[in-house]
């Protein structure tokens, strides 16, 4: 698949995306139970301002927040998109936003990846959108996402996301007499 020249909300919306709602009014919308794919967009692509702490609940009694050096080195100037995630358990989309946005809130919930979002002084207008799939394709969709914003973005991950879920490499055999 060929990148598009930034991954906008209609590009994102010609590729099936739906929702593009503020993570406050998930609890009223019909977010799917099915798996799938989602992202956090950033409409405004001016610099962001970071608060000083995250307003994010603590998990296993560790604070989300993290430094605003370590929030600027992380940032990706130009970029809409601030997080991609997947959705695989067993009430798929609908819980894994819910888990999030109760996590942005101060709440505990099962959310830890994605923290960054909730420690941008706008916080409150990022829009979630989601695309539903198979559990099984759910993965795969969201590596071939990030590989696509790696690609458009010199190899950065977008904002938020802090590790590349690379791809599994099958085993091959090998002959270790060989080495």
């Amino acid at each position: 698949m060929s990148p598009t020249p930034e991954l906008t909300r209609k590009a994102l919306t010609e590729r099936g995306f739906c929702g593009f709602m503020p993570f406050r009014e998930l609890p009223d919308s019909n977010v799917p139970t099915r798996h799938g794919i989602y992202v956090v967009i950033r409409t405004e692509t001016s610099s962001p301002l970071f608060l000083p702490a995250s307003p994010a609940g603590h998990l296993k009694g560790r604070d989300p927040s993290v430094t605003a050096d370590k929030l600027g080195d992380a940032w990706v100037d130009g970029a809409t998109v601030v997080y991609i995630g997947k959705a695989a358990g067993q009430d798929g989309l609908r819980q894994r936003l819910a888990d999030y946005r109760r996590h942005g809130t101060g709440l505990l919930a099962g959310h830890w990846g994605g923290r960054y979002i909730w420690q941008l002084a706008d916080s409150h207008a990022l829009l979630v959108a989601w695309r539903p799939m198979s559990n099984d394709d759910a993965g795969e969709a969201e590596q071939d996402l990030i590989d696509e914003f790696k690609e458009l973005h010199g190899g950065s991950l977008p904002f938020a996301n802090l590790r590349n879920n690379a791809r599994k490499v099958p085993e091959t055999d090998t002959n270790i007499d060989a080495y």
